[in-house]
């Protein structure tokens, strides 16, 4: 190798003004540099992977994993970079070209694995790429997520497993060796084999959650060559910004956690923080995100909401999420029952007895919001919620109801429970 690099530098012959070198078997001329330390143009361009003149010039300067072919190529890597950034390569130093060609490969391999996707290998590919990547779905229904096989190894696993946002692990859900499976974490019975044909490895989950949304991998295991693909569930719903009784900001990350939940939700991620702007949301209050960060949508910038930049999502950075204290952004999807609004002039236990007597409960906001979204609710009247709080559901907007010009779920706040001005919402499932 040594000798190879010391014959490969001999044909550098640097000149003033120019310089000649080596490319891929033809000699290249190379403008000056510009300024002392700064590389030429050309060599800009190569070290970017553009302007490469022949299938060999561009074969070496890949950042793929290599097959079989390409790794004796790979090997006279060193060799080759030498000579192309000659001008740039300082004494006593490796140069940075030389590390880029063994540094690059494994670090694009690396990102793949950390982002889920399967890694680039020369060895033979047993599972089929899916044709959709992203399986949308509803809660309370039945989704499949395809895993199938081009052809079956002599002897196999296949395990289907969850990437948890935010906690930066995988959960186990399902284990089968082609005969016979077994099913692992929260899923339990809800997850099983489809098994529409002998290379059939796909997954059927039953009654969909909402915690079931999110980023799951499907491996095989054979001993030799192990590979993957990865599929998102996204599940069909709607973004709601939430805080207490007690007013903003009362949340650390654990606490905005367990009331999403309580209101028939689960934390937003930022994916669905960022559809839901596209789709309107505009909120002037930092919340919680499942991943642990805090953000906030702002549609019309304006001074109390972050100054006068552009629209976007506004990020608060690292946050401690023990300590530091915020609202929440909760996500719920479409409802198994329905909501319904009984009049009159209710306390809040009132509402509730209102509502069992009808076979019901009083709705929780997810279960407003999940309505509003999905069956359309409509009601000009401010109705009690589990949580104390008093709300109605906008679809059509008018002036006498709310006074707003966008669709949406409007609030009166949380009002004495004592206080007997409102109707109720009530849930039922159906």
């Amino acid at each position: 190798m040594l000798e190879n690099l010391g014959a490969q530098l001999e044909r550098t012959q640097p000149a003033r003004g120019k310089e000649e070198r080596v490319l891929g078997g033809r000699a290249r001329l190379a403008p000056p540099f510009q300024e002392e330390g700064e590389v030429p143009g050309r060599a800009k361009g190569l070290a970017a992977g553009f302007g490469v003149e022949s299938p060999q010039d561009r074969k070496l300067l890949s950042t793929a994993p290599f097959g079989p072919e390409e790794r004796s190529s790979f090997q006279e890597c060193p060799a080759f970079v030498p000579s192309l950034f000659a001008d740039t390569a300082m004494p006593h130093r490796t140069p940075l070209p030389v590390l880029c060609c063994f540094l690059l490969p494994w670090a694009v391999t690396t990102f793949h694995q950390a982002l889920g996707n399967p890694a680039p290998h020369p060895g033979p590919h047993y599972l089929l790429l899916p044709i959709h990547e992203v399986i949308h779905s509803r809660r309370g229904a039945t989704v499949t997520l395809p895993c199938v096989l081009g052809t079956s190894p002599p002897s196999y696993k296949v395990r289907w497993s969850k990437v948890e946002p935010g906690e930066l692990r995988e959960t186990v859900i399902l284990i089968t060796n082609g005969l016979h499976a077994r099913g692992y974490g929260p899923l339990g019975g809800r997850a099983s084999m489809r098994r529409g044909h002998r290379l059939d490895a796909s997954l059927v989950i039953k009654n969909v959650r909402l915690e079931d949304e999110g980023r799951y991998r499907c491996e095989l295991i054979n001993g030799i060559e192990d590979e993957s693909v990865a599929l998102t569930l996204s599940l069909e719903g709607v973004v709601f910004p939430y805080q207490p009784s007690r007013g903003r900001y009362q949340f650390n990350y654990f606490e905005a956690k367990q009331a999403c939940e309580e209101q028939d939700g689960r934390l937003a991620t930022y994916g669905q923080l960022y559809q839901a702007w596209t789709e309107g949301l505009d909120w002037c209050n930092a919340g919680w995100l499942l991943e642990g960060s805090v953000r906030y949508p702002v549609l019309n910038a304006r001074a109390p909401c972050g100054g006068q930049g552009r629209p976007g999502i506004r990020s608060y950075g690292p946050r401690d999420r023990s300590r530091d204290r915020y609202d929440a952004f909760c996500f719920t999807s479409a409802l198994a029952g329905q909501v319904f609004f009984v009049p009159g002039r209710l306390t809040l236990s009132e509402a509730h007895a209102a509502c069992r007597r009808r076979g019901a409960v009083v709705a929780k906001v997810g279960h407003l919001y999940a309505a509003w979204k999905f069956s359309g609710l409509d009601r000009c009247d401010g109705g009690w919620l589990a949580d104390g709080s008093v709300r109605f559901p906008i679809t059509t907007p008018r002036p006498r109801c709310g006074g707003l010009p966008d669709p949406g779920v409007r609030s009166f706040g949380f009002p004495r429970p004592q206080q007997a001005t409102y109707g109720t919402y009530c849930y039922t499932e159906k």
